[in-house]
């Protein structure tokens, strides 16, 4: 660069330098063993580092510490010891030398006669010594964390949590043998609640029936809740141990939405009358659904909400929530919108759930409103006020007709083909 560029160099300097990282004061930590405890920060190995120095790459050049590649993997034995104690101290400090943290940076031109700062690129050279101790770090991090967690966050496509940290439960995010685990050493059990009124039953119930016992919470304690008005057709069905079905006769509804709205009431009258005094937790489903798949006890959780699988994707401003002030299920806006197919948790919440819904659905009829969606719009009111503590991703709901499912890696349970012209009522 010329001299006249001087000035230039030195301000493109300035500017990409300017993230670098100031030095921190450091103060003396005592790391002798009366001080720490077994349950203290991860403790590097000399031999960890020897290694690590000697997979250096020769021809990488040196960053602000001005230690090369070629010393570094050459002098390995004489070095690992030395550079052990200064990891393990800026470890027990959590804080870094200000030479590992900084960079190198030089101005590349792009053009023949750069003119200005868009002109040049930057070549940051970084110290070889830090990347070897982040590559230690990276490679210790697996390892410290519960098994239950994925380290390396292995569905970075999608959304894994909440901004309320609740868990959006996706194939590669979870150890299934130790939910499953957990679950039979604290032998939960679960009640599954389903209607199948009306056409609804030949339609759907035995598929429904015999793929949740191919999948759904394999080697727990299981009773299907079927509410049907035809106790006589409900299919037999062989079924595991520990594994039964319970049929309780409910009235029939001319309209479908009836139907569909009501069984909040059904549910909550069940769960008082039997189920709290049995079960752990309770699922509800629609019965025109067909398992697929591991349906398991990663699904569990206190209040268990499914993102609809048609929306999932899509910005807020198309979420379909009901906008009728005078409805009860009104909402401006809201934080996803969820698929009433399936909704769950321990019984209490489940409980809270359906008698909040239930009431918000008798208040609109006494003003002759009904929601958009009916109960499915007064459960997305319910989840916006009471935050789900587990959402369920739309692996666990899927409709085979949506083109676009790169992010379902495994389908666990899918919509049935629909046929409202002839099953619903009114």
């Amino acid at each position: 660069m010329k001299n006249a560029d001087a000035s230039l160099a030195v301000e493109l300097y300035t500017f990409y330098a300017r993230f670098d990282a100031v030095a921190i004061k450091t103060t003396k930590v005592c790391t002798c063993t009366e001080c720490t405890s077994e349950n203290d920060a991860f403790i590097i190995t000399e031999h960890a580092v020897r290694k690590a120095f000697r997979r250096v790459n020769t021809m990488r050049a040196a960053g602000l510490d001005a230690i090369p590649g070629r010393v570094l993997r050459a002098c390995a034995d004489q070095l690992a010891l030395v550079f052990t104690e200064i990891f393990n101290l800026s470890l027990a400090q959590a804080v870094i030398p200000t030479c590992f943290k900084e960079s190198i940076i030089f101005p590349v031109p792009n053009k023949q006669q750069p003119a200005c700062h868009n002109d040049y690129r930057q070549l940051a050279l970084t110290s070889i010594v830090m990347k070897c101790f982040e590559r230690l770090m990276r490679d210790h991090i697996p390892s410290s964390l519960p098994a239950t967690i994925d380290p390396l966050q292995a569905r970075p496509a999608v959304q894994t949590s909440t901004s309320w940290n609740a868990s959006i439960i996706w194939e590669g995010m979870f150890e299934p043998n130790l939910f499953d685990q957990k679950h039979i050493g604290e032998k939960s059990s679960v009640a599954l609640t389903v209607f199948a009124v009306g056409r609804y039953l030949d339609a759907y119930l035995k598929t429904f029936l015999i793929s949740a016992e191919q999948h759904f919470m394999l080697g727990l304690p299981v009773t299907y809740y079927v509410f049907t008005d035809l106790p006589d057709k409900v299919p037999n069905i062989t079924l595991a141990s520990h594994r039964n079905i319970k049929v309780i006769q409910v009235g029939k509804h001319t309209r479908w939405q009836d139907i569909s709205m009501m069984r909040m009431r059904t549910i909550s009258e069940a769960i008082e009358s039997e189920i709290r005094h049995r079960f752990h937790y309770v699922f509800c489903f629609d019965v025109d659904q067909e398992f697929k798949g591991r349906f398991g006890s990663e699904a569990l959780g206190d209040s268990v909400a499914l993102l609809h699988a048609h929306y999932y994707k899509l910005p807020k401003a198309r979420f379909t929530y009901d906008r009728n002030p005078k409805s009860k299920a009104f909402m401006e806006t809201g934080d996803f919108c969820y698929h009433a197919a399936i909704f769950g948790g321990t019984w209490q919440n489940v409980k809270h759930l359906v008698d909040a819904c239930y009431l918000a659905i008798m208040e609109d009829k006494i003003n002759d409103v009904e929601a958009l969606w009916h109960d499915e719009s007064h459960l997305n009111k319910y989840f916006w006020i009471h935050k789900p503590s587990r959402l369920l991703s739309p692996e666990y709901c899927w409709d085979q007709s949506i083109w676009d499912k790169q992010d379902i890696l495994v389908t666990r349970l899918v919509w049935a083909p629909k046929h409202y012209d002839t099953l619903r009522t009114g």
